[in-house]
């Protein structure tokens, strides 16, 4: 006989070692352990999400015939680790072979690499094959390319899979249609409430463990309302395709107090932990602009964020792992603040997004990239620190999804290799993609002094720190230029108004 072992991110049928399972004589093996748990201390939102999601689907698996052995959390023998739990299990039952996939994250991947000299047993480790892109087919890709650039990989995988072609030309013309896609939220806007699940007995179990042995963890645990099952992640999917995918693409961008949802999906915690498949979600989302349901903007728009990037970033950390985790390129060194945990700051774009990160253990993508990522970037924060934020925030927050986002994308932390500019802005951005502003303590067009917005000076004392690494790149031009003609007197106010506000988060304030 043989044990199928399966990670909490992996809860898929099309899993490659739960392929190779014989259900009369093998073994399916999952446990809940403390050392993943707090590995990184996750919200409480994302460890009940997980659990509850594993601990449904070896349900099923058991409903459909299959030997399952689940080890929660709380079980007296459970020794809290992946490594404690196969080498018990396989003291239990002397299988012949263990058989794994491929862990998503590097770290687990050496951790399962290990075990081959340790266990009493034959060790199998199967290649994930549920993303679109292989390691391999990106190292292809990649291969003689001074830069890695999204936009011409999507245009590949869009290819291979003959999604929103004509021939070998895109459908409309466009690979893409972002410059549709920047629309802030109209006045009056009628955004349809997302579909919420409520918790059944397994959920409400595991949010009462996770809420005893995990209290002093980030975020809220209620209210709970994820879909824990592939059902009742079919059931979101579908939701978004029919009620908010026709506004999806054009308000991607946009930002509203109160409004956390807007029109996205609030699939990726489904797709990353195995519930969801990506081509899936590409093909109904085909479905509905061949319909006539949602319009071409809006649906390659979601498309590319799953066709593209997702796969894109997987790719980049597969490729740059382990020496990605250490990059600094900017030298960003100041710590995080206080008040990405707390969200008590003046800033109310801050306390928007922090309040709703912690409520939710979601905020959209350019919440994540605009705003906290945006002051993380002209702050000048340490990519560790940011990192470990990020990976722990929020319910779809793998490594390799989170690292590649946060230090090539966010912070610019690998000098170019994923994004070809660093994300910086202004006050401006987000007044134009928010309603953020109008309740804010600081005044967006005030650009120096006390009561003016801190991403108005820290945007230009970002500019000037970073100078001798930054000028040169050709899509900084235009603000590297204004900063050329910007006399001694206003440099001089900006430096000194960064300083005050750093000096003022150091010594404990309030900003």
């Amino acid at each position: 006989m043989n044990v199928i072992f399966i990670f909490g991110d992996q809860l898929s049928r099309d899993l490659p070692s739960l392929k190779t399972a014989d259900k009369q004589s093998d073994v399916i093996m999952m446990c809940e352990v403390n050392s993943e748990a707090v590995a990184v201390k996750h919200h409480k939102k994302k460890i009940v999400f997980l659990f509850s999601a594993m601990r449904h689907f070896a349900d099923e698996l058991a409903r459909d015939g299959y030997t399952v052995h689940y080890v929660t959390l709380n079980e007296a023998e459970n020794t809290q680790s992946f490594e404690g739990e196969l080498a018990r299990m396989v003291k239990h039952y002397s299988p012949e072979t263990l058989t794994l996939t491929e862990p998503s994250e590097h770290r687990v991947r050496e951790l399962v690499k290990a075990l081959t000299d340790t266990l009493d047993c034959a060790v199998n480790i199967l290649p994930d094959d549920r993303f679109l892109c292989s390691p391999d087919a990106f190292r292809e890709w990649a291969k003689g390319r001074k830069q890695f650039r999204m936009e011409y990989f999507y245009r590949g995988l869009r290819r291979k899979y003959n999604v929103l072609m004509e021939g070998d030309k895109p459908v409309g013309g466009a690979w893409n249609y972002d410059k549709e896609n920047r629309s802030p939220a109209k006045e009056g806007l009628q955004i349809p409430k997302p579909l919420m699940k409520t918790p059944d007995a397994i959920t409400k179990d595991v949010m009462g463990v996770v809420q005893d042995r995990f209290s002093d963890h980030f975020g809220d645990i209620e209210p709970f309302h994820y879909a824990v099952t592939r059902a009742g992640a079919l059931d979101v999917l579908d939701d978004f395709i029919e009620t908010r995918l026709i506004n999806f693409g054009t308000y991607q961008d946009a930002m509203l107090s109160g409004q956390p949802w807007m029109f996205h999906s609030h699939i990726s915690l489904y797709l990353n932990c195995g519930l969801l498949g990506p081509l899936e979600c590409i093909r109904k989302a085909e479905i509905a602009y061949h319909s006539g349901a949602a319009p071409l903007n809006c649906v390659e728009g979601f498309i590319r964020q799953i066709l593209g990037w997702r796969e894109y970033v997987k790719g980049i950390y597969d490729l740059m792992m382990p020496d990605y985790r250490a990059e600094n390129y900017l030298g960003a060194k100041r710590a995080l603040p206080e008040f990405y945990w707390s969200g008590q700051t003046q800033m109310n774009c801050m306390k928007q997004c922090i309040t709703e990160t912690r409520q939710n253990a979601y905020a959209h993508h350019i919440q994540r990239l605009m705003v906290l990522g945006n002051f993380a970037l002209i702050a000048g924060l340490h990519p560790d620190e940011v990192n470990e934020w990020y990976h722990l925030v929020y319910a779809d927050a793998y490594e390799w999804v989170e690292l590649p986002n946060v230090s090539g994308m966010v912070l610019f932390a690998d000098g170019g290799v994923l994004a070809s500019k660093p994300y910086a802005a202004s006050g401006a951005y987000i007044n134009r993609m928010s309603n953020y502003c109008g309740s804010c303590s600081y005044k967006v067009t005030v650009k120096n002094g006390p009561k003016a917005c801190p991403f108005n000076y820290l945007y230009w004392n970002f500019m000037i720190e970073n100078q001798e690494k930054l000028s040169a790149n050709p899509r900084l031009a235009m603000p590297y230029r204004t900063l050329a003609k910007m006399s001694d007197t206003k440099r001089a106010a900006v430096t000194s108004d960064a300083a005050r506000f750093f000096n003022k988060i150091e010594s404990g304030e309030i900003v």
